[in-house]
């Protein structure tokens, strides 16, 4: 993204991620040293397209170094004292970095408007609110984090859960499975979640059995959305609904009781949904932003590995490629007509 263009939306946004974040030390969020770039060299414009990546690594290597760096770490169900223990690692990375890193609490719609006003300059975000991040801010996905209730390692299921006694029961492929789910009361977490909500309509809608997310209502006998995964599968439990739609993790505290989770089945799971990870800014100088992922790749080391895992229970952080690791994500919410 442009500099400047950034610089034009950042008054306007401003107002928003104000009022709905939090920083540590000073108590506001302080707007970044932003980096500038080598004027235009005007004579490449009228060369072969095969110069313009030269021209752009040129301008990447010319930007200025910033002289702090703001991660915004998105609030969570399962995270606690998350300011605490983003300032802990926040301390951490400003000794690796040599310059001061300030860490900045949020949910995830203020931490994409944290990246767009240049209020911050790498974020912990989950997946659509990467992609959101991407085109509002051209920041890209480096790192996602492993955590051990993820199938996948750093992608995890969606699931559609029914009570234990339930008639409904798994069939010889996904197709005849969910097809008994005709004319049921469906709840979904919320109209915003990739796993209770964006993956699951998509394979709905992939299966044939729905055309989109304003037909849901010809299948389903009774459609509701909750905030979160727990009042989902609280509808389940209560005889409310006859299945819920949320991840894999969230049969288990804090979302619901032990007793609770016996008291549930995992009727159809869809696999490959992409783990939150860290996304850092096009600001961010390419050299500082390696240097921002080797420091960020050292929590992974014993000394400090329990210290990360204090901010939302994750194991360790691996390198991903934006691109692939989204790429299913953007696929679902293709196929949902759902935008990012």
């Amino acid at each position: 993204m442009l500099i400047g263009l950034k610089k034009l939306i950042s008054g306007t946004a401003t107002i928003a991620v104000v009022t709905t974040m939090t920083a540590c030390n000073t108590g506001t969020i302080e707007g970044a040293n932003r980096p500038t770039t080598a004027p235009a060299n005007t004579t490449q414009q009228t060369q072969p397209v095969a110069q313009s990546t030269t021209a752009a690594q040129t301008t990447t290597a010319a930007q200025t170094p910033l002289n702090e760096i703001t991660i915004i770490f998105a609030t969570r169900k399962d995270s606690k004292n998350l300011q605490d223990q983003a300032n802990q690692v926040s301390e951490f990375l400003t000794k690796q970095m040599g310059i001061p890193v300030k860490a900045v609490i949020g949910d995830e719609t203020a931490a994409v408007e944290g990246l767009r006003a240049n209020k911050g300059q790498a974020a912990f975000i989950a997946g659509r609110a990467s992609l959101k991040a991407e085109q509002l801010a051209q920041a890209k996905m480096y790192l996602a984090e492993v955590r051990d209730d993820y199938s996948q390692g750093y992608t995890y299921n969606s699931v559609f859960v029914v009570a234990k006694d339930s008639p409904l029961q798994p069939q010889a492929d996904a197709k005849s499975t969910l097809a008994q789910l005709q004319g049921q009361r469906i709840a979904f977490a919320s109209k915003t979640s990739g796993s209770g909500y964006i993956f699951p309509l998509s394979e709905l809608v992939g299966l044939g059995f729905v055309d989109g997310p304003d037909r849901l209502e010809n299948f389903f006998s009774q459609v509701t959305y909750g905030d979160g995964y727990t009042s989902a599968l609280q509808a389940v439990l209560r005889g409310q609904a006859d299945i819920a739609a949320v991840s894999e993790y969230s049969l288990a505290e804090p979302w619901i009781t032990a007793e609770e989770a016996a008291q549930l089945r995992v009727l159809q799971a869809i696999p490959k949904v992409p783990a939150h990870g860290i996304v850092i800014d096009d600001s961010v100088p390419a050299a500082q932003r390696e240097q921002l992922i080797n420091a960020l790749l050292l929590l992974n080391e014993p000394a400090q590995n329990a210290m990360f895992q204090g901010l939302y229970n994750s194991e360790k952080l691996v390198k991903v490629n934006h691109q692939e690791h989204l790429a299913s994500l953007r696929q679902a919410l293709e196929r949902a007509k759902i935008q990012p």
